[in-house]
């Protein structure tokens, strides 16, 4: 049987079925894009998965932001575990139903004890970094250096400008992902969140210094300008069962 054609973009997610079992802030959300070829993505992607496309290629995300207020099964939420700068590769995916999600390559996070409850739970690639983001005159600078790899890091600086992003296709196609997919127990599985359609801004890439899209499997990436640089205040995000 041929694969379903995606489902279409849309910046309002599904209602989740039943109770969420963790919700999570996620602040100060910057999205880099780069354009890549689909042949440069397929072989990352869990079996049973194919590139996502738009316009013609798919695309590598470099997404740094602040998780926190992070809660498990309705629980008060988790304090200092729960809150951290993460930096993520991601890839964008499409399962043999049509459903659209992301597949992510790594995930940078100081919190050792989410890092392996993580890749515990879910097989997701967390590595245990040293995280952090510091905000002045309108810049954002946020910073991972893995731990004992600490040629493995990212340095990045974003201004975020003023002009509101809307109805935009693209911006809609790289933002409003609701699932991921992940490799679990021999199976690929796909885990649904929903949180509020992201408020997002125009925003200017000040500054780079990467290697964790070299070691994700795309040399040089780094060394050019992002075709999509944008930055949201952030949203508050509900997972819900695996399907």
């Amino acid at each position: 049987m041929a694969d379903a054609a995606a489902e279409p973009v849309s910046s309002i997610a599904a209602p989740l079925l039943g109770r969420a079992s963790a919700t999570q802030r996620w602040s100060h959300v910057a999205f880099l894009h780069w354009r890549v070829d689909a042949a440069a993505v397929a072989p990352l992607l869990p079996a049973g998965l194919r590139p996502d496309e738009f316009e013609g290629t798919s695309w590598v995300g470099l997404i740094p932001f602040v998780l926190d207020r992070a809660t498990v099964f309705g629980s008060p939420p988790v304090p200092y575990f729960g809150s951290f700068v993460e930096v993520n590769v991601r890839l964008y995916a499409v399962d043999a139903l049509g459903r659209r999600g992301v597949v992510f390559v790594s995930l940078e996070a100081s919190r050792l004890a989410a890092v392996l409850a993580a890749r515990a739970l879910f097989s997701l690639p967390y590595r245990w970094s040293r995280t952090s983001v510091e905000i002045s005159a309108g810049e954002y600078h946020y910073a991972a250096r893995r731990h004992l790899a600490g040629s493995l890091h990212s340095d990045i600086v974003v201004r975020p400008r003023d002009a509101r992003v809307e109805g935009d296709l693209l911006a809609d196609f790289l933002t409003a992902r609701w699932a991921l997919f992940t490799r679990v127990g021999g199976r690929t599985i796909r885990l649904r969140n929903h949180h509020e359609p992201w408020v997002l801004y125009t925003a200017d890439l000040v500054s780079l210094d990467d290697t964790l899209l070299a070691a994700a499997g795309f040399p040089g990436l780094a060394s050019r300008p992002p075709e999509s640089v944008l930055y949201s205040p952030g949203v508050t995000t509900r997972f819900g069962v695996v399907a």
